[in-house]
């Protein structure tokens, strides 16, 4: 049985930047539809930019001077989650699915709401490049990463043993510690200006490998 390499999707895949831009797009369009105001887009944008987290569309709304009122922030918290997304895959990522695909098995894991996450695939237009995908939401939010239980799901989905999974993800604070105890090999993309970059994590949250790029998995992955 062939090997099974699985991909993380947010900033290993594509760029997560570009999906929230694009949210911050749809948000700003519906904010001007409904309410007829403008500007919102390019103050998300220009916080996210700064490195705020949390609480952009509150910050946004007061700096087009609308009160950040709950039902507000909802609202457009909903319409961000749930639009389609203009994004694309990183071109090492194409390479990657293609290179690999046709060598190993491939799968999906990603954490996030799973109607998003399913958008996200959908405007990439991926779904049928792996044999399995599994949303975490979908086990329950209990069950997101760092649980083990999407990691086994794909195991059981799959028919493989630990040690024939590989996982290739971004971020050491909750995407390695279940595979490294699982038996899987573990790999940490390290992207230029990435969201995870330069955050030390703790014994057994680490990846075993690292990598600048996904050219590089072919070092590691002997095929």
């Amino acid at each position: 049985m062939r090997r099974l390499l699985v991909f993380d999707l947010d900033d290993t895949l594509y760029p997560e930047r570009s999906f929230v831009l694009s949210g911050f797009r749809a948000s700003s369009d519906w904010l001007e539809a409904r309410h007829s105001v403008s500007g919102f887009y390019d103050q998300a944008a220009g916080l996210f930019e700064e490195g705020l987290r949390g609480t952009i569309f509150n910050e946004a709304l007061a700096r087009v001077g609308l009160a950040a009122e709950d039902a507000m922030v909802k609202s457009l918290i909903e319409v961000y989650r749930g639009h389609a997304p203009r994004i694309a895959l990183h071109e090492d990522a194409v390479w990657a699915l293609d290179h690999f695909g046709a060598k190993l098995a491939l799968g999906l894991l990603t954490d996030g709401y799973a109607a998003t996450q399913r958008n996200k695939v959908a405007a990439l237009d991926i779904a049928g490049r792996f044999q399995t995908i599994v949303y975490t939401d979908d086990l329950g939010r209990e069950r997101w990463k760092p649980s083990p239980a999407p990691y086994l799901k794909i195991m059981e989905a799959t028919g493989r043993s630990g040690v024939e999974c590989i996982y290739v993800a971004d971020n050491p604070l909750k995407d390695f510690v279940a595979p490294n105890a699982l038996g899987w090999m573990t790999v940490q993309v390290l992207r230029d200006g990435g969201e995870y970059a330069n955050v030390v994590a703790s014994e057994g949250h680490q990846a075993q490998h690292r990598v600048t790029d996904l050219y590089r998995l072919e070092q590691l992955i002997c095929v």
